[in-house]
């Protein structure tokens, strides 16, 4: 199939990788080439693809930050144009299925009036105009929708639909795999150092227990970061900057354990599944996906409890590395990810076959 891939445009597909979503995007493309599909990726400048065409000269967050522009019409026109811009260009050139891993809900909105096949994969919960274009598609054959975890499922549709579907986000088990050498004793918090994430909790854990800690991720909120340092001011505790690539997979799998805190109910839980497939144990806040990604081979503790998580922290001996990696092996591969959206493509692409644009035309009628 050929198949464009539109990505969410606050930051570049490249690493080192600023978030979960630009991850994926970039795991994506490798995981439907390397199952023999044609794909190009439409993304912001800085993003490093062998087949890109750029949608924007800038990644948002360079120009109009999130934190400080979010809401504004401001920001909202600098999406629309890009993804305009992505718009013409699936409508220029013969695609068979274009994937959405933006977070831009008109694009939705324009598949369905273009009768373009689309398979639209949503990673973060439900949220405004987003919710309600992915409400008008239901039903609607062309427009595939897929959720990262069976926890997001009764969050963005009422009553199951044909046109919706799970799909766990994949890793790469061959990058992500079990140490060779010896370990370093150190638990191990990766990724964006935000207060939803939860690090202050986890030093604050780790003080009680005793432990050694390493982190590893961009300290987005300054101030936030500060605070969790002098939290863990005397103990042992290292930040080692934003990692990227083998320095981090060498980093996570030598831990003794990783400790993965949203203090909100996280879609999916990337760092959860890349330490399991590395064979590393994870102690995790029972948020959002956490539950349904560490299932039985890890530790799950009331989310946001410092006394709960160092308890935990004395327990990791008690858990099988080999069972962590077999669950992400089984559960959270690359290859069961492309196999996922390979249906989705198919159904959409179906789904167009079968009809004309009148196939939509209850749900189109909606956006005359």
């Amino acid at each position: 199939m050929r198949i464009a891939v539109v990505a969410h445009i606050r930051h570049p597909v490249a690493e080192p990788f600023m978030g979960g979503m630009e991850a994926h995007a970039a795991l994506l493309c490798q995981g439907l080439r390397s199952a023999g599909h044609d794909v190009t990726l439409l993304a912001a400048q800085g993003s490093s693809d062998p087949q890109l065409i750029r949608i924007c000269e800038e990644p948002y967050e360079s120009v109009l930050p999130w934190d400080e522009w979010r809401g504004t019409s401001k920001l909202d026109e600098f999406q629309r144009r890009a993804f305009a811009r992505a718009r013409e260009i699936v409508a220029e050139q013969s695609f068979d299925v274009v994937h959405n891993n933006s977070l831009f809900p008109d694009l939705i909105d324009w598949a369905r009036e273009d009768g373009i096949a689309m398979v639209t994969s949503q990673h973060v919960p439900p949220f405004g105009k987003m919710a309600d274009a992915v409400r008008r598609a239901a039903g609607c054959g062309i427009a595939q929708i897929t959720v990262a975890s069976h926890s997001q499922m009764p969050l963005w549709f009422d009553e199951p639909s044909a046109n919706i579907r799970v799909v766990h986000n994949g890793i790469d088990c061959r990058s992500w795999h079990p140490a060779e050498d010896g370990l370093s004793g150190r638990l191990v918090w990766t990724g964006r150092i935000t207060p939803n994430k939860g690090l202050r909790e986890t030093i604050e854990a780790v003080r009680k227990a005793g432990a050694a800690l390493d982190i590893a991720g961009p300290a987005e909120d300054r101030s936030y970061f500060e605070e969790c340092m002098e939290a863990g001011s005397g103990a042992d505790i290292r930040y080692l900057g934003q990692l990227h690539g083998d320095a981090l997979r060498l980093l996570v799998r030598q831990a003794r354990a990783a400790l993965v805190t949203p203090m909100w109910d996280e879609p999916f839980g990337l760092v959860a599944a890349e330490a399991l497939a590395s064979g590393v144990p994870v102690i995790a806040f029972d948020r959002g996906a956490m539950r349904e990604v560490v299932g039985p081979v890890g530790l799950l503790v009331e989310g946001g409890s410092s006394d709960r998580l160092a308890r935990a922290i004395a327990k990791i001996d008690t858990l099988d590395r080999g069972r962590c990696r077999s669950r992400a092996v089984e559960r959270f591969s690359v290859d069961a990810m492309i196999a996922g959206y390979e249906g989705a493509y198919h159904d959409a692409i179906a789904a167009g076959d079968r009809a004309s644009s009148s196939s939509c035309s209850s749900t189109t009628a909606l956006l005359a």
